[in-house]
């Protein structure tokens, strides 16, 4: 398999993704067939798979917009993923072109790709790092030489928290970002669950089967299990739900929206 420029050294490229199969899901090109064939394995079982991760892309720029409009100019995107067109800097800048934003991954396809993509943007960064290691991601250099964690911050966990089994414990890596983050600090939340998925839950685990054996397990929680990454913060209205409803842009009656839009669950939280 001929490695294409974007692709570093290192990586093992006939090896699946979970940041190239997000990429591939939302129509990008930095993405391989393994990547690709993964992914179509995934959408037999959940054929919505794509509208799904165009709902949590829409869900995350509206709650950037938020974020600035309340004020916020400074952005912490953990597990960020491949940049894509949209991203976290493209719509906070567009906003407040003083704003700031420091992503984190710990793919290096994700890392390098990024690091292309923000040459030049002195306001952006992208960090290697990794969820499970919060003392890492609030120590490492390039966050700290751009972000100032002692005014409020955006935190992004989008789509991410899904992919960490409870035996690394996300709550405790969520906890210890959140006290470290100054009063009227936002985290921006979106994680999978089998609520609200247009098809039987037996079904729709054939998808967590593929993600099993990629070795990137699938985490589906339920909306309450989720809610308990809020805790410490107040849910900005309408609180936990379906990513369409939201503060949808415009007024949209469920009907007109397909129905996998509505599989899994965003929310905003503030720290007082």
């Amino acid at each position: 398999m001929e490695r294409p420029a974007w692709a570093p050294q290192g990586i093992d490229i006939s090896v699946p993704s979970v940041s190239r199969m997000y990429d591939f899901y939302l129509g990008g090109s930095h993405n391989f067939e393994v990547d690709r064939e993964a992914a179509r394995k995934a959408m037999e079982f959940l054929p919505g798979l794509p509208k799904i991760m165009q709902a949590n892309r829409a869900f995350m720029r509206r709650a950037v917009r938020y974020a600035v409009d309340s004020g916020i100019d400074q952005f912490l995107d953990i597990g960020s993923g491949i940049p894509t067109f949209g991203n976290v800097h493209e719509v906070a800048q567009a906003a407040d072109p003083a704003a700031k934003v420091a992503y984190v991954d710990h793919d290096p396809v994700a890392v390098a790709h990024s690091q292309a993509v923000l040459e030049g943007n002195d306001r952006a960064v992208i960090a290697a790092a990794d969820l499970r290691r919060p003392k890492e991601i609030l120590a490492n250099p390039e966050i700290t030489g751009l972000l100032d964690l002692d005014r409020p911050v955006a935190l992004l966990l989008v789509a991410v928290l899904h992919f960490i089994e409870d035996a690394d414990d996300p709550r405790g890596a969520v906890a210890e970002l959140r006290e470290a983050l100054a009063p009227g600090s936002l985290i921006v939340l979106t994680h999978a669950s089998y609520e609200g998925i247009p098809l039987p839950e037996e079904e729709a685990a054939g998808t967590v089967g593929v993600y099993k054996n990629i070795r990137n397990p699938l985490i589906m929680r339920s909306r309450e299990e989720i809610g308990r990454f809020f805790e410490g913060y107040e849910m900005v209205e309408p609180g936990l739900v379906s990513m369409p409803e939201w503060r949808p842009d415009t007024p949209q009656s469920p009907e007109q929206e397909d129905p996998y839009a509505f599989s899994g669950f965003g929310g905003v939280g503030r720290k007082a």
